[in-house]
């Protein structure tokens, strides 16, 4: 078996063990996005739960396997919500992703983010390129929640990226995912450069989102690494198979169906990565 061959076989497995598990999944995410978020979770066959309230996380989390906390859309009581719940899951021991929606153009998000890796350390830290740099305190051109366009990875500045996201990983010791036209996922010392994707994953609201609670219902399996490797390639496989319709509203319908009936062949013959 060769080493792609053992990784991918690898990634099946994790997937396979999530639909037999059922494992229960805390995501407390935005309104925004929620019921897609839900939705996510149980078509690759785990349990949501997205309980919010201050006064009753800490218990939704101590029984739950995963934990997943996003920054869309923030308010009051969930940034008090996640601070509760980051810290129960460290505490436990229980796997943990944050989305850093916003941070590179919002310093109430950026200090938030930064005081919640501080305190809970997440397992995984996701962001498109411009959160990245902003977390990491290099001036970044985000255009709202999205990537701006002097961020975005190219062939002539992917090695210094790829440097600053290993760095990072080390530092916060978390997996990172940068995401975007090229996903690049790293604990420090393994780094995966994935090409799966399409254009329409970028035009309907809640698509990151919905990876977040992807990358959570994996990392439940306790394979960090592997599980956001699958969790992004998933997400991008599917988007590639959903493109071929009307438009966004049926183009929404069909993600959760194929990522709900995609097959391990499917996966086998559309998976695009590289290790570096």
């Amino acid at each position: 078996m060769t080493n792609q061959e053992r990784t991918i076989d690898n990634l099946l497995q994790i997937k396979q063990s999530i639909k037999f598990k059922k494992n229960l999944i805390h995501c407390i995410t935005n309104p925004i996005s929620i019921n897609d978020c839900a939705n996510m979770v149980l078509a690759v066959g785990a349990k949501p739960i997205m309980a919010e309230h201050p006064l009753e996380v800490s218990e939704i989390t101590a029984v739950s396997k995963s934990l997943g906390v996003n920054l869309g859309n923030i308010t009051d009581n969930r940034m008090k919500s996640m601070l509760i719940s980051g810290k129960i899951a460290f505490e436990k021991k229980i796997p943990q992703v944050i989305d850093l929606v916003g941070v590179g153009c919002s310093k109430l998000r950026l200090d938030y983010a930064r005081k919640y890796i501080s305190e809970c350390h997440p397992s995984v830290i996701k962001g498109n390129m411009s959160e990245i740099k902003a977390i990491c305190g290099i001036k970044s051109n985000s255009k709202g929640i999205d990537v701006g366009a002097c961020d975005i990875v190219t062939e002539q500045n992917s090695n210094e990226i790829i440097e600053l996201l290993k760095a990072l990983s080390i530092q916060t010791d978390s997996v990172i995912a940068a995401t975007g036209a090229v996903d690049i996922i790293t604990n420090g010392t393994h780094t995966y450069l994935i090409t799966n994707g399409c254009e329409m994953l970028s035009m309907i609201t809640g698509t990151g989102c919905m990876l977040t609670a992807l990358i959570a219902s994996y990392i439940s399996s306790g394979n960090i690494l592997d599980a956001t490797v699958l969790a992004i390639t998933l997400m991008g496989i599917c988007g590639e198979l959903s493109q071929h319709v009307k438009g966004t509203g049926s183009f929404r319908t069909e993600l959760i169906d194929n990522m709900f009936s995609i097959s391990d062949d499917m996966i086998i013959k559309k998976i695009r990565y590289k290790l570096k």
